[in-house]
């Protein structure tokens, strides 16, 4: 009886109706590297290019008190963004980042100033970590680290504000002056530069200005997710129209006894075999990976 029961309910189950928002900004940063501040200015200060991403997740990409990633020392060294890059790229394949954000200084010198214009967040993605390599340094570099762009107390977006951003030593080389030549060494935690030569002091500002918002209501999930053929001699095709990224899809007998489950690609089409099963009624049960949810009768001649 309760299996039944549990089928019945799949099969009347209402679908919803989810919206979301989006932001866009500009963020800006604007060096403050000086003499004063900061010991000395070295020749040919300057900077690599701001580099980060958009993700859902905090400390996904650097954290204090942790062990620098590849990528992370790749930046803070040499000031190459590959390596991190595929870090962000691969974070975004697990629906655990956004986007990959980058743009250069120019003219690039100790107090320039860059700016990442008409960025879109969306409320799914709301943290924001950018970094950028104190040249010329051992393994030194700026951090924002999981900057959430969301308010707590309305859960709506921040309105434009700007924060002071710090220095970090990347724990993979022992060199202690921005000039210091080349000594690796076994990686320690990522940590802030309190000593010489930075002295704790700030190195600049971000500045994120918000520009828009939008609200955007994602499609019916249960009118635009298609099953077909339908009836069919078991091979169907799962077409999804909306935004939303498809999870998984059960299979259920008339009895509410589950006789297939199986992972579906998140952002495309999907073709599956059910010609395993015998001729008969069953319902389909997909979900996408924000909880939406669609049963449909499907027949299998």
């Amino acid at each position: 009886m309760k299996k039944t029961y549990f089928f019945v309910f799949l099969l009347f189950n209402a679908s919803f109706i989810f919206s979301q928002s989006v932001a866009t900004y500009d963020i800006t940063f604007q060096s403050t590297w000086n003499a004063s501040e900061h010991t000395s200015i070295p020749n040919n200060a300057h900077w690599s290019n701001l580099v980060g991403a958009t993700h859902n997740t905090a400390n996904e990409f650097v954290q204090l008190g942790q062990n620098a990633t590849h990528g992370i020392q790749d930046v803070a060294e040499l000031g190459n963004n590959a390596a991190f890059e595929d870090e962000v790229n691969m974070a975004i394949n697990q629906n655990k980042a956004d986007k990959w954000l980058q743009m250069g200084f120019s003219p690039n010198i100790a107090q320039a100033v860059t700016t990442l214009a008409d960025i879109e967040i969306s409320e799914d993605f709301p943290f924001l970590t950018l970094v950028s390599m104190v040249a010329p340094s051992p393994d030194w570099f700026i951090a924002v680290n999981s900057l959430n762009l969301r308010n707590d107390a309305d859960n709506g977006w921040k309105d434009t504000f700007t924060i002071d951003v710090f220095a970090y030593d990347a724990g993979t080389d022992d060199g202690s002056n921005y000039d210091s030549a080349n000594n690796a060494n076994t990686p320690v935690p990522v940590s802030m530069i309190n000593g010489f030569p930075i002295n704790g002091n700030k190195m600049g500002t971000l500045t994120l200005t918000l520009k828009s918002v939008l609200s955007i209501e994602t499609p019916d999930f249960s009118n635009n997710v298609k099953i077909y053929p339908n009836p069919s001699n078991g091979v169907v095709t799962i077409k999804n129209n909306t935004a939303a990224k498809l999870s998984t899809i059960s299979i259920y007998d008339i009895l509410g006894n589950q006789v297939q489950y199986m992972p579906l690609k998140t952002n495309a089409n999907n073709t599956i075999d059910l010609t395993n099963l015998t001729k008969g009624i069953y319902l389909a049960r997909l979900e996408s990976v924000d909880g939406q949810v669609k049963t449909q009768k499907l027949i299998i001649n």
